[in-house]
């Protein structure tokens, strides 16, 4: 017969993996899903993990928990499973993995910590799994598990000791460790059938002989009762009526399970009488226990009684009576180039327009354990108020009103409603120039001369020729901008279009289109060419971030210049960023030096008003979190144009000869053509590697 004594410690294996086709498919199969999930693949792309361990690495990955803590080959897949099921409920299991637990231990760990019960008071090193399990079920049934949580019981032991405190017996007349379990079942067997079980608890006797000292017990007081109650007496003494009634989540229902034993008859008064003994008053389901008694339901867990669940009161939300789904990313076309065409921008409200109504978090409903006892329910979570701009909020405190007539924005949690002038007209030198404080949509084209120049957005339904297009956001011309040179767009944000074509950009977001052609772009973002179709040939390309393109070039071999990385225009941001900090260096100054003034004349206890040594303080702590953001967004920059870039620039078709990278100065021209690959810088060096 084998006993948990002691809880088995992990064991370090140094098998060879099992290489075959079918073990690596699966490992296979989980770096390719973790890859098509835009996942970082590199956590568990080792062979040393079997494709189940990797499966919890992904999983982990794709609900955005920390991975890291389990991801060691070492640790079974059972084992990650737990941890990780763990940081879901923010349960930290690795203090426990350190104490060397694993695997079923973990999971029986978890689930006292989940019901929040005082595991830790209990818990031992060299428990095992079933040890744990037997003090967390008494723990959940609320009992006195120090009678039995000595690790020198085995599992069995202690359950025998917690299935007669469940009974209310003196278990102190079988809690000895040098009993075996099956001696103490005996005693315990005893002592619910109301029995003298001195005559045979001692040591000397083995678990077969109390078996039978305990029948001759029963036999006798039979016979007793026999001579005083007649037959039907001795029915009743012979009549066995084990079972187990168990209360669970955290005494909010109670179950009854029979076990089949020969003999064995519980009537609905034993189960009643039990409830009662326990207290337990509420919830009780009569129709349930008659059912499992006429039925004579065995080896079955049966609920028999119910609580009523505290419910938590229902947390505030927003009603917005505009669209907040609009596509941000343009629908793909079939060749994979992406329909700028028929894209929905924007949303426009009209002055006085209810944008939003706020509906308060709800209180919530207590509830009632089956103890009688009132469980107290949590109100709803209330949101706080939205900000923005271009709205206002009625006087009733939860109505949003647009105060302008203009494009509608949500983003980040923000309203942003700005004004918006629509064009109903083509837009050439004869309409004149339109200067814009707001966004500008043209639902026609802009051709030659035509020149517009807006502090928001700037769209256009149809195409644009010779132009001058400045923004503060972003740019789309829905069908694409086609003319000599003489076009130039500008924007604080994204340029994007069906198709570019001798155009002149700036930008300091993306530039995307379906294909691009004898243009020169400089952008602080990544030039993006979508579609099997899509090519980007022709002009000079500068990309701080890179560039990600179908095709590059042509047969023709036109000069295709691409310059990423550590451009002229990412030197102009250092610089801008370094002339700023700078500034913000000499203004903290000041302000240090003023407030030292400030400590002089206190220390002198010469009078300063508190308003003034807030203010003060105040100015110093935003300077300050203002340097150490623009400190953040230098090292972003550094980062984004480091030697390890990724994808510089990633070519997902062919690339033809002719053109030419540069990769943060270093150049490379490429001379033949080649097929979907990579240029990257290594070793100050221009490499093509395969994509």
């Amino acid at each position: 017969m084998t006993s948990y004594n002691s809880k088995k410690k992990p064991q370090q294996f140094n098998l060879n993996m099992i290489e075959n086709a079918e073990y690596q498919k699966a490992q296979n199969q989980e770096i390719l899903l973790g890859t098509e999930q835009g996942l970082d693949v590199s956590l568990y792309s080792n062979p040393e993990f079997n494709w189940l361990q990797m499966e919890q690495i992904r999983t982990g990955l794709k609900d955005n928990i920390n991975v890291s803590l389990y991801a060691n080959p070492a640790y079974s897949y059972d084992t990650m499973r737990q941890i990780r099921l763990a940081l879901y409920s923010a349960i930290d299991l690795i203090p426990y993995l350190n104490r060397g637990f694993t695997d079923d231990s973990l999971l029986e760990i978890r689930l006292a910590l989940l019901d929040k019960l005082p595991i830790d008071t209990w818990l031992r090193d060299d428990m095992c799994a079933p040890q744990i399990r037997e003090i967390r079920i008494g723990l959940c049934e609320q009992m006195d598990v120090s009678e039995y949580s000595d690790p020198n019981y085995n599992w069995m032991q202690m359950q025998e000791i917690r299935l007669g405190l469940e009974k209310k017996l003196n278990v102190s007349l079988y809690a000895n460790r040098l009993l075996s379990h099956a001696q103490m079942k005996e005693i315990r067997l005893g002592l619910e059938a109301g029995l003298d079980v001195s005559s045979y608890c001692g040591l000397i006797y083995s678990a077969t002989d109390m078996k039978k000292k305990r029948l001759d017990l029963i036999n006798g007081k039979t016979t007793k009762t026999t001579l005083v109650s007649g037959k039907e007496s001795l029915l009743n003494s012979l009549r066995k009526n084990e079972f187990v009634i168990s209360i669970e989540d955290n005494g909010n229902k109670a179950y009854a399970y029979i076990p089949w034993i020969p003999g064995n008859s519980v009537s609905k008064e034993d189960i009643y009488n039990d409830l009662r003994r326990r207290e337990i008053v509420f919830g009780i389901k009569d129709d349930a226990i008659t059912d499992m008694i006429v039925k004579r339901k065995m080896n079955e867990k049966v609920l028999i009684a119910e609580g009523v669940p505290a419910q938590k009161g229902a947390d505030g939300w927003f009603e917005f009576f505009v669209r907040l789904d609009l596509p941000r990313i343009p629908a793909p076309l079939p060749d994979g180039g992406v329909d700028y065409v028929n894209i929905e921008a924007f949303e426009m409200v009209d002055e006085g327009e209810k944008i939003a109504v706020y509906h308060p978090a709800g209180k919530g409903t207590n509830g009632k354990n089956i103890y009688g006892e009132t469980i107290h329910a949590d109100n709803g979570i209330e949101k706080k108020p939205l900000r923005g701009v271009g709205f206002h909020i009625a006087p009733d405190g939860v109505t949003y009103v647009s105060k302008i007539s203009g494009k509608f924005e949500y983003l980040n949690g923000r309203i942003i409603i700005t004004n918006m002038l629509v064009v109903r007209e083509d837009v050439t030198s004869v309409t004149g120039k339109l200067e814009v404080d707001g966004s500008v949509y043209v639902i026609g084209s802009i051709y030659s001369g035509g020149y517009i120049k807006a502090s928001g957005d700037i769209i256009i339904e149809h195409n644009v020729e010779t132009a001058r297009l400045i923004a503060g956001g972003n740019i789309m011309i829905k069908k694409g901008s086609c003319s000599r040179h003489d076009c130039f767009i500008e924007a604080g944000g994204e340029v994007s279009g069906s198709f570019f074509e001798a155009a002149n950009i700036n930008a300091r977001g993306n530039v995307k289109a379906n294909y691009i052609m004898n243009s020169n772009i400089n952008t602080m973002g990544r030039v993006i060419v979508s579609g099997s179709k899509g090519v980007l040939l022709g002009g000079r390309i500068s990309a701080v971030k890179g560039v990600d393109t179908y095709n590059l070039g042509n047969t023709s071999h036109i000069k295709t210049y691409l310059e990423v990385g550590r451009t002229e225009l990412y030197d102009k941001e250092q610089a801008a960023y370094a002339e700023k900090r700078e500034q913000l260096l000499n203004e903290l100054s000041e302000l240090e030096a003023g407030w030292n003034r400030i400590l002089q004349l206190v220390a002198a206890e010469k009078e300063v008003s508190e308003d003034m040594i807030r203010k003060v303080h105040a100015t110093i702590v935003a300077k300050g979190h203002e340097l150490a953001e623009l400190d953040a967004e230098v090292s972003k920059l550094a980062n984004i144009t480091d030697q390890n870039m990724t994808a510089p620039v990633c070519v997902r078709g062919k690339a033809h000869g002719g053109s030419v990278i540069v990769i943060n100065g270093i150049s490379y021209m490429l001379s033949t053509e080649v097929s979907r690959i990579i240029f990257k810088l290594r070793n100050k060096r221009v490499i093509v590697v395969t994509l």
